[in-house]
């Protein structure tokens, strides 16, 4: 038997192996939900929207306020949205439609044929957007990817030009690691193509704030290519440089039948007049 001297301590045994591992088990276990946690609040790619930034940066919901100008009622779809209910739509008077078809260069919508093929036969001029993550590829790579997966248009009276929908990034920096110049030349490659594979200007949807962070307020786009622009308010706010006016807006993401609303600045005679071209 050892006799402890007054004052000394016994060295602590060895913890048994199985002890060990049941400890650092534990510890790995509370980690994981932060893990988790962190991992759920990035998106899968493909998964984003028009407008899937606004709440988060750019205004609520909002309900158009009275004004001058006729305004006609238009929707915005993706996959999100599933098979669109357009009949019910038309007869609450929406009267165009955009329909996602393409991100990046690695994603189609599932619903497309639906979607932007739903709401042509109920009688709406109808378009399709391409989602832009201009850290992927570049411009011209995804206009040849949008147009060849959806994007295109045709001189039918009932087919807008593709919008090219560029706003923050929900997979990561908002401005796509790119600087300003960067993004107005990645910009102006996916216009330029965009023009050369279909003779049309592509709609350019943003949102101010990101416009003025992402381009340096770039104004040299407004002189052929309609805005589009996103803001959840009573009106659409102060619009990025160059343009004085919009072509539409997307005013809520709480509509009826389908979230995201938007107005065309005009009657219906205008939306009419951009799908001839």
């Amino acid at each position: 038997m050892t006799v402890l001297r007054p004052g000394s301590t016994r060295s602590p045994r060895p913890r048994p192996l199985a002890v060990l591992v049941t400890a650092l088990l534990a510890t790995v276990s509370l980690a994981l939900p932060l893990a988790s946690a962190h991992a759920a609040a990035t998106p899968g790619r493909g998964s984003a929207y028009l407008g899937m930034g606004v709440l988060a940066h750019d205004g609520r919901d909002g309900t158009p306020a009275t004004g001058d100008v006729t305004q006609t009622e238009g929707v915005d779809v993706s996959a999100y949205q599933g098979n669109v209910a357009w009949s019910t739509l038309w007869g609450s008077g929406v009267r165009w439609a955009y329909t996602k078809a393409t991100e990046g260069t690695y994603y189609t919508n599932p619903y497309f044929a639906q979607q932007y093929n739903g709401s042509y036969n109920v009688g709406m001029i109808r378009g399709s957007y391409h989602f832009a993550t201009p850290d992927t590829t570049s411009g011209a790579t995804q206009a040849n990817y949008f147009v060849d997966h959806g994007g295109g248009w045709s001189k039918d009276g009932k087919t807008l030009p593709g919008t090219l929908d560029i706003e923050w990034n929900p997979y990561g920096a908002a401005c796509y690691g790119k600087t300003a110049g960067q993004m107005v030349s990645w910009i102006a490659d996916f216009i330029n193509t965009y023009k050369a594979r279909t003779s049309r200007y592509p709609v350019i949807y943003t949102a101010t704030s990101w416009w003025s962070q992402c381009t340096g307020d770039y104004g040299g786009f407004a002189v052929n290519n309609p805005l589009w622009i996103a803001r959840y308010a009573s009106d659409p706010g102060t619009l990025p440089a160059g343009w004085s006016f919009q072509t539409m807006w997307q005013y809520t993401s709480s509509g009826p039948t389908v979230g995201d609303h938007d107005k065309f600045n005009g009657a219906l005679d205008r939306v009419q007049a951009l799908a001839n071209g």
